[in-house]
């Protein structure tokens, strides 16, 4: 930004505006509209998401793409004026990181397969090839794998999937995955070829189990095309393939998140958080999947500075990483900064690319309806589609088990499913008009609830969150996901008294 240039006619009152600004006034009646409004206009947003996915390109954690990511987003924060600027190192138990992924059939017919090894599953043994023939098992249902009986153990087994269209589907299959490879262990299989949920010959990184902890066999997601050919040509011959994949899975990642802060000029040791995941997958260059919100992050505490505004709580940015592997790097901070967390008045979490936001969910908290409303109305928005629901599986969530008020935008996720992880998660297909409201949504949620006289709820007690649990039916959920235990043991959220 070149440097600010006054008339010449800067008088008195110029004068006197200027050191009001710098010893911290109270912000004009209409910030928030000036605000909102300009983060529609010409921002660099766009600029900041074709530089991080283009220039550094797919970021999982981890990975010397990630550690740039992380470089680059602390250097935007600097330019854009924070007040300070930090990275924050974690570490995450479970490394995976691909490396080679081959496949080829050898028999009826020779046909090289483009594959992409799976997330959190293992190499195949020793890292070797191995030849084996195909058998088909179904949907990887107990029935289809009591099908094949024997003829499953050391074999290479396809698993078919139904396509997905809608988050709804994209939950069904995660929640499926751990069931299906546990049946693939227990039938001795060598390795699966999973058929790819996503159509027109993608590929993609689903992770394969829900804690990030290594699946019991190796995967390998094959297009559907060829899923389809496969399971053709094994219903009237046999099918033999030589499959090889190579996963780094030694020891741990040391990775870092970003959090950049705005200091308040009334209540700075109070802090209302908005954040993002700065990770990805690897194989398209995570624009959707969240780069596009972590941009928004940037440019929403880029146009606050420009503005010259001083909030009345701390606004602290924070760009998470560790995401991908199981929200490490928010939980971290949870354990981190847990003496400050009764400051911590709410926060604000955007993980579903650039679809239109039609509200926020209320992570089972009602009273939060009425603040959220006021912010988007001081603002001149309105927005009619808030939710009550808990939301597990991104990076409010161990706020959520720690009593902070906490908010996710309610996107719409038609775009964001469709490149979900996969290869085309590109800049192109981010929705750049949307992605701008997004932002003055987002910064006018950001703003109101930081000027609020008052706080917008209160801290709750273990035992609030654990009824909030059980109402929003996450307790289900987190039984399902692995962290059922956790919480129960005091070891996630707020601990046991």
């Amino acid at each position: 930004m070149p440097p600010t240039r006054f008339p010449r006619h800067t008088g008195r009152a110029a004068v006197l505006l200027l050191c009001l600004s710098l010893s911290g006034a109270e912000p004009p009646k209409d910030a928030a509209r000036r605000l909102a409004a300009s983060l529609t206009g010409n921002t660099p947003l766009m600029a900041d998401l074709n530089e991080l996915c283009d220039a550094i390109g797919g970021r999982p954690t981890g990975s010397p793409a990630c550690n740039r990511a992380i470089e680059w987003a602390a250097a935007r924060f600097r330019d854009a004026g924070a007040d300070r600027v930090v990275t924050e190192e974690f570490t995450i138990p479970h490394r995976w990181v691909p490396q080679t992924a081959e496949a080829r059939v050898l028999t009826p017919v020779p046909l090289e397969l483009r594959i992409a090894a799976a997330p959190f599953t293992p190499s195949t043994t020793g890292g070797r090839a191995v030849e084996s023939r195909l058998w088909v098992a179904g949907e990887g249902a107990a029935q289809d794998f009591a099908r094949l009986g024997a003829n499953a153990r050391g074999a290479i087994v396809l698993v078919r999937s139904p396509e997905i269209h809608t988050i709804d589907d994209l939950f069904a299959e995660y929640m499926k995955n751990p069931a299906v490879l546990e049946q693939a262990r227990k039938a001795g299989a060598a390795a699966v070829l999973w058929e790819a949920s996503h159509g027109v010959g993608l590929l993609y990184r689903h992770p394969m189990t829900l804690t990030g902890e290594p699946a019991p066999v190796p995967v390998a997601i094959l297009s559907r095309e060829n899923a389809g050919r496969l399971a053709r040509l094994a219903q009237r011959q046999e099918v033999r393939i030589r499959l090889q994949l190579q996963n780094d899975t030694s020891g741990s990642t040391v990775s870092r998140n970003v959090i950049a802060d705005i200091r308040g000029r009334e209540k700075p040791d109070e802090i209302v958080l908005l954040g993002a995941h700065l990770d990805s997958w690897d194989l398209g260059t995570g624009a959707e999947d969240n780069g596009i919100n972590a941009a928004m992050v940037i440019d929403v505490a880029r146009a606050i500075k420009r503005l010259g505004l001083k909030p009345r709580r701390t606004l602290r940015f924070a760009l998470w990483t560790g995401e991908e592997q199981g929200m490490w790097g928010s939980a971290n901070y949870v354990i981190g900064h847990a003496a400050e967390l009764d400051r911590h008045v709410a926060t604000i979490t955007f993980d579903t690319g650039s679809g239109k936001t039609s509200g926020f969910y209320l992570s089972g908290r009602e009273e939060l309806r009425r603040p959220v409303d006021a912010a988007l109305r001081a603002a001149g928005l309105t927005l009619s589609g808030h939710a009550p629901d808990g939301i597990d599986g991104t990076d409010n969530f161990d706020f959520l088990l720690s009593g902070i008020p906490n908010l996710v935008a309610n996107q719409d996720t038609t775009a964001y499913v469709r490149s979900y992880h996969a290869e085309s998660d590109t800049p192109e297909r981010v929705n750049a008009k949307e992605a701008a409201q997004n932002a003055a949504i987002a910064a006018a949620v950001l703003w109101g609830i930081a000027e609020s006289p008052e706080r917008i709820g209160p801290r709750q007690s273990r035992a609030q969150v654990e009824q909030l649990l059980r109402q929003t039916k996450l307790d289900e959920q987190m039984k399902v996901f692995a962290q059922w235990a956790d919480w129960q043991a005091g070891r996630r959220g707020r601990p046991k008294p």
